[in-house]
């Protein structure tokens, strides 16, 4: 593969060439690429219920390798929240005491117990999106909500999809970025190819 400063060279002559700035260019394609483009066809997704024990939520994210759960209440029949390894990370945080004193808390909690102590003042909505909705607005809602992880759910079915992060947000533009140089070079080429015949 190219070297890095070789592809920023190439893309910023690429950009010269079409008469845009990057900014348009990041614009551009954010708006015109939906949330729905960004799901892999195949991926793990973990949801759990809120009265599920805390203590097995955290088992099953470490057995299926995800560091995020959407969290499905019964009685709303919606999702409510996130679980995620931060939230373990305050759940032992604050109630550690000592290798030698068992924790019960995490033993006998549930999910919904721990959302009641934990969230008291801070409780806010679960943000999502749809996967209608463009990058453009994935981005904007992850910005304004200082949040890291944003589900994908379907509005009509209810079903959560995917959950959006801004690692696999950049992961997917540097794809079409160089899918983007790699057609500006062929391009440069074939015209380079065709002047000189």
């Amino acid at each position: 593969s190219p070297p890095k400063h070789f592809l920023t060279k190439s893309f910023q002559c690429f950009l010269a060439a079409v008469g845009e700035s990057e900014s348009d260019i990041y614009m551009r394609f954010m708006r015109s690429h939906k949330c729905y483009d960004i799901v892999p066809t195949s991926s793990k997704l973990v949801v759990f219920d809120t009265t599920l024990q805390v203590k097995k939520a955290f088992f099953a994210l470490v057995a299926n390798g995800v560091r995020a759960a959407p969290l499905w209440e019964s009685k709303k029949q919606s999702f409510v929240g996130m679980l995620t390894i931060t939230d373990f990370i305050n759940i032992l945080h604050r109630y550690y005491k000592s290798p030698m004193v068992q924790i019960y808390e995490l033993e006998e909690h549930k999910i919904e117990t721990w959302r009641e102590l934990y969230l008291q003042e801070t409780f806010k909505p679960l943000v999502n999106i749809s996967p209608d909705a463009s990058l453009f607005d994935a981005v904007y809602s992850l910005i304004k909500n200082k949040i890291h992880r944003l589900p994908v759910i379907d509005p009509v079915s209810g079903n959560a999809l995917y959950i959006l992060t801004h690692k696999r947000i950049l992961k997917f533009l540097q794809l079409f970025v160089s899918k983007l140089i790699f057609c500006t070079i062929a391009y440069n080429n074939q015209m380079l190819y065709n002047i000189c015949l």
